[in-house]
């Protein structure tokens, strides 16, 4: 627990006791590029549910899996004697460069949200809104109309908080060669997720003290913000380069945390100082 170990997942999963984990977070192979990483002996279908079987025994009942993966990542298989499909998530990205000039450019990811069981143990909406499109004016008004009122969704009320996500994300955008948090350039859209993705599913499904696996960890984003918001975890990655460079992230995150502490215990025991120092002024007031 709270490691990064060197090796291949497939072998190193059957170490992890069984109904153990609260969320998985599983950005493995795509199975479209020639980089040694991306290959499957198989494809990436079969491959995939072998992950889903495995994963499976790992979750806790009601605990959740988000899949990484290209469209068709897992068509034609069938995983629902393993876990449950709660939605297809499409990380939108419309800024992709164009991929050819006999078909459509492919500007989305899939991530594909399952649970063990049909019902989610943890599911914070709270820590994940986002802004409301329209504003309150606009949405009052069509609250008032009958098919609203007197329909399936008229307990829907606007949330000053903001909105549910849904299923289509494009909001969060890719890392490019500028972004401060990209490790390495030869991560560059392919193995290094950004931070703010992430946090979204670590946010959604865990809370604080619940234990995320992350299989292929890659650069480490997933267990550098699991060390930051107070989330345990598992996490395997075979690249050496890789490991070491996780655990400069995770290393970071805990001294930054260890600072933070410092500073606030520090102002504590000042401003219990000063009370105690003024004690009598307190009191007057």
């Amino acid at each position: 627990m709270n490691s990064i170990t060197r090796g291949d997942a497939l072998e190193l999963i059957h170490r992890v006791s069984d109904s153990s984990i609260d969320l998985i977070v599983c950005d493995g192979p795509y199975g479209v590029t020639t980089n040694r990483w991306d290959n499957v002996a198989c494809s990436i279908q079969e491959y995939n549910l072998q992950l889903i079987k495995l994963f499976s025994s790992k979750l806790k009942i009601g605990g959740s899996l988000y899949l990484f993966g290209k469209s068709d990542c897992i068509d034609f298989i069938d995983y629902r004697p393993y876990l449950y499909l709660r939605r297809k998530i499409i990380w939108f990205q419309p800024s992709r460069l164009s991929q050819g000039k006999t078909n459509y450019t492919n500007n989305y990811d899939l991530i594909c949200f399952f649970t063990k069981g049909s019902k989610a143990n943890i599911f914070n909406l709270d820590a994940i809104r986002i802004p409301q499109l329209v504003d309150l004016t606009h949405r009052n008004r069509c609250e008032k109309v009958p098919s609203v009122t007197n329909g399936t969704w008229g307990k829907t009320k606007f949330n000053d908080m903001g909105k549910n996500p849904g299923d289509v994300w494009g909001d969060i955008k890719q890392l490019t060669y500028k972004s401060k948090e990209l490790v390495s350039r030869d991560a560059l859209n392919t193995i290094q997720k950004p931070e703010e993705l992430i946090k979204r599913l670590i946010f959604a499904s865990s809370d604080e003290g619940d234990l995320v696996l992350d299989p292929f960890t890659g650069t480490g984003t997933c267990p550098a913000l699991c060390a930051r918001y107070g989330r345990d975890y598992i996490a395997f990655e075979m690249d050496k380069n890789y490991v070491r460079e996780s655990r400069k992230r995770v290393a970071k995150e805990l001294y930054l945390k260890r600072q933070i502490k410092l500073k606030r215990d520090r102002d504590l025991f000042n401003e219990e100082n000063l009370y105690a120092n003024n004690k009598s002024n307190y009191q007057g007031a």
